[in-house]
Order: C-alpha cells, then structure tokens, then sequence
C-alpha cells in the first residue's frame, strides 16, 4: 500500500485527556500504523499540552472549547474546534482518509466528507445502550448520541467493530450490512502492563496481608461494568476462602453504592476502594494481584482483560466478555453473584498452578499485537482508498 496520510478523531488519547479503553487504543494504534511509514495526524481535545505535539512518530493536534453544558453540546463544540483545525493542517496536503472512534466526532467527519469529499471509517468501541441499558441519565441526551452512533455507521465508507459481540449489537440497533463491518480487535503491546512488583508490599500498602488472595477490579464503576455484581458475590466468596481480599481501582457514578452495600453486607473489611489512580499505580496491582475479575453486563471488548493477561494473571469473567476461553484463558460465568462468587472460589482453588495466566500472555503476544492490528486496519483503508 502506498504511503497514507491519515486523520484519527478521538476525544480522547494516552497524551491529552484519557477517559477510558479509546484513549490506548487510538494512540497505540496510531503509533502502529506510523510505525509502517503513514503519516498519522490525531485530532483531540486539550489536555494540558501544546496545541501541537510529535508524540511517536504521530501528529497531535489538541483543540480547546467550551466544555460547559451537557455532553452533547460539549462535543458540538469539540466537533467545530476539530474543523478549524482540520483546514489548517490540511493546508499541508491532502488525507486520503479519516478515522472516527464513536460517537464524539461524527458531526466533524461528516461535514469533512460533505465538503471535500474524503471518506471515512468508523469504529465502534461501545454503544450507548450497552454502556448503560435502562440506566439513562436523560433521555433526550441518550436519543441524540445514539442517533449519532446510527450516523457515523451510514455515513462511513467503512465500519469497525472490535468484537463479535459488539458487531451483533450494532446490527440489531442500526442495521449496519455485513458488507460494510470488519471486525478489527483491540490491542496491547506485550509487556506494557507486566512488571516485576514484590507482591506482599503492595498488598501491605493497604493492610492485606502478603500471603492473602486478592482480586481485582479494575476499570469504570459503571453499570456496564457490574462492580456491583462483585460486591454482592463477595460473602459467598469469604464463606469458603475467608482470608480474601478484593481491592477495586477506579472511580464511576456506582462506587458509593458499592460501598453502601460491602457495608451492610459486613464486607467491607475485605474490601478496598482505592478509587482513581495512577497508571503505575494500576501497573502495580495487576501484578500483585492472584485474580482479575470482569463482572461486565455488557462488554464490547475487553481491554482490561488483555491486561490481566499480560500480566500474566487468570481471569474470571462474565460470558458478557467473548475473549475468554473458558478453562482455558481463564473462567466464564454468568452475570451474577452466584456465579462470580463460584468461579473467583474455583480460580483460588487452582492459583498454584495459574496455567490460565500463561496461556492469556500468550494469545497476547501473537493475536492482540499492535502491528497485526494495524495491518487488519490497513486493509479496511485499502477498501476505502
């Protein structure tokens, strides 16, 4: 393929704001596909940087706006900073193709490609019904950004989706044809979250003892992601394996009630709410944890659990997350206490032998690498191109 010149749009990347799984994705990916020898231009919001940044080899671009107001009217006004800044750099020479990632900056691609005629892929890492079900904050807000997921799909040349289960969901919302979705994973670079920790140390930074179980949660406490459904499975757990523990990293609208209920439960001595913190900080318990535990209700992919397995740490997850081989990468559950209550009893059963752990690190250093992913994404821009 000849050499591309190619706009990512994200309202989030690993050097401006980080919200979540967008954030590694776009910027790891866009690090790939420089990598190859495409020129690689992210648009994105501020985040305390330069207007410009070479980061990588990858062009950052990092527009401010008005952030008041609900977040529909706040990407409004991201979207018309990302143009303005589109027509400056486009000075330099034409893109051959751009790239959106949810919902955010679909009214920027498409007023791009109504008036200078590149197209665009969309890739879809969630939707707004799997983030939050019945749970919607308001339901005007939640008609406009789902009608704009139904958008970006229709008006994209092309559609990513990063799982099975997510192309399905999309489907069924928006009709998006077979035709026009590739299925194009997430990814990690093997050994970005693996480090060397001494185990009993981190544990005793927060009064476990060094020899205890510990689980982790890691990740939004959202609906979405059932740290609920942990909480409530944790007597079950301590009834069998009394001396575990389980630290939950990560802040979200559920944290309170997650702690309403360890507490009237009489958990909450085994748990630990750590709330948000730092990369390192997650890096460190990744690596001192025996488990990592994914209640999601709804899972488009999956990131943390890459992370686990790289790690080199068993998973026990919800059959929400399709990444998971069942007694093989780790244990799939249903979405329930019960459920997870059992399997987190059956993983602590078996933590010496952690064959669950080694098999995951090995899917990730062959089919969850960077540069196989940018040469899936590759292929969808030959499409386009």
């Amino acid at each position: 393929m000849k050499k591309l010149r190619i706009g990512m749009f994200a309202w989030e990347s690993l050097y401006s704001i980080k919200v979540g799984g967008i954030a590694p994705h776009v910027s790891e990916l866009s690090e790939a596909l420089a990598a190859k020898g495409h020129e690689v231009h992210i648009f994105t919001r501020s985040g305390g940087l330069g207007d410009y940044e070479m980061i990588n080899g990858v062009h950052y671009h990092m527009v401010t706006h008005d952030q008041s107001g609900n977040i529909v009217y706040q990407m409004d006004r991201m979207c018309d900073a990302m143009y303005s800044r589109f027509l400056d750099v486009r000075e330099n020479g034409e893109f051959d193709v751009l790239h959106g990632h949810d919902w955010h900056p679909v009214n920027v691609l498409c007023r791009i490609k109504t008036e200078f005629g590149v197209p665009f892929v969309i890739t879809y890492h969630s939707t707004e019904w799997g983030r939050n079900g019945n749970q919607y904050g308001s339901w005007w807000e939640a008609q406009e950004i789902s009608h704009r997921e139904w958008l970006g799909g229709f008006e994209a040349k092309e559609v990513i989706s990063t799982s099975t289960i997510l192309t399905d969901e999309i489907q069924h919302l928006y009709q998006i044809p077979d035709s026009k979705i590739t299925k194009v994973p997430n990814g990690i670079y093997a050994g970005k979250i693996r480090k060397i920790v001494d185990a009993g140390k981190v544990k005793e930074s927060i009064g476990i003892h060094l020899f205890a179980p510990v689980v982790l949660f890691i990740g939004r406490m959202s609906y979405q992601k059932g740290p609920d459904l942990l909480v409530e499975a944790i007597p079950q757990v301590l009834r069998d394996n009394w001396g575990a523990h389980f630290v939950f990293v990560g802040e979200g609208e559920m944290r309170h009630n997650c702690e309403d209920i360890a507490n009237k439960s009489g958990v909450s001595g085994a748990c630990h709410f750590l709330g948000y913190a730092s990369d390192e900080t997650a890096r460190d318990w990744y690596n001192a944890c025996d488990i990592v535990c994914v209640p999601s209700r709804n899972e488009p992919f999956g990131i943390v659990v890459l992370e686990a397995w790289d790690a080199g740490k068993p998973v026990v997850a919800t059959d929400a997350v399709r990444l998971v081989d069942n007694f093989k990468t780790g244990i799939n559950v249903f979405n329930n206490s019960d459920s997870i209550a059992w399997g987190i009893n059956y993983m602590i059963g078996r933590l010496a032998k952690n064959s669950y752990g080694k098999e995951g690190r090995r899917m990730v250093e062959t089919l969850y690498d960077w540069k196989t992913i940018a040469d899936a994404t590759l292929d969808v821009y030959g499409k386009v191109v």
